[in-house]
């Protein structure tokens, strides 16, 4: 039984409310869990209470995750960086793909796709601050690496990611419109992609209400870490 008060459904709720506010389908946004450093037993407890979309940011540990939970109908994001050489395992065990910010990792992505697996989706990460510890390409080139991506036959291009600095509220507001605008031209010519996944635990509410349609929430779902 799902407890009244556990903090999906209170996420759940939260989300619903923001987008009535916003004028927007509470079925727009999509609540992607932050599972890296999770157990199983905690993804496990999380799926019990409907959760089917969970996101992970190490490879090694995810796949793990990965075996444990086989057969529960879960849907897998890969939200880290990619290294070249892991490209095969993420393209064969994930369903989405939020951080591709190089042609390189995209096309071998397409190219390690097992056949017998529908394209895999994918989200061009974006700098949008333009901070030099951060992964994702500027805003300006997103269009460019858009078009090449849009080729590639096992891939699915679904619309952009972004982790802007680390400011809470109403201080990222900024830079989700600033992605927000780019997905929205880049739709000029790409009417099918429907992706803005931007916002966490302390911001996602400024990320929906400036667009975003996949939130990525972690300690506000599954509490501190403990370790």
């Amino acid at each position: 039984m799902t407890d009244s008060k556990s903090p999906l459904i209170e996420i759940n709720a939260q989300i619903s409310a923001i987008c009535e506010q916003s004028g927007r389908d509470s079925g727009s946004v999509q609540l992607l869990a932050v599972s890296k450093t999770r157990t199983a037993d905690e993804l496990a407890r999380l799926a019990d209470q409907g959760q089917r979309h969970f996101g992970e940011n190490y490879l090694q540990e995810a796949l793990e995750k990965i075996a444990a939970l086989q057969g529960r109908d879960l849907v897998w994001h890969f939200i880290g960086p990619i290294q070249s050489n892991k490209t095969r395992d993420i393209a064969a065990h994930f369903d989405w793909v939020h951080s591709v910010d190089r042609l390189k990792v995209a096309r071998r992505l397409s190219e390690q796709r097992p056949a017998e697996l529908p394209p895999l989706n994918v989200c061009i990460q974006v700098n949008v601050d333009d901070e030099d510890s951060k992964s994702g390409i500027a805003l300006e080139a997103v269009p460019a690496l858009a078009a090449e991506i849009a080729t590639l036959p096992n891939l699915r291009l679904r619309g952009l990611m972004a982790i802007p600095r680390a400011d809470s509220g109403d201080n990222s507001r900024g830079a989700f419109r600033q992605l927000a605008m780019t997905l929205s031209q880049l739709r000029n010519t790409m009417p099918s992609l429907d992706t803005l996944s931007m916002g966490m635990s302390a911001d996602y509410g400024v990320a929906i209400e400036e667009g975003a349609t996949m939130v990525r929430v972690g300690t506000a779902l599954f509490g501190p870490r403990t370790a």
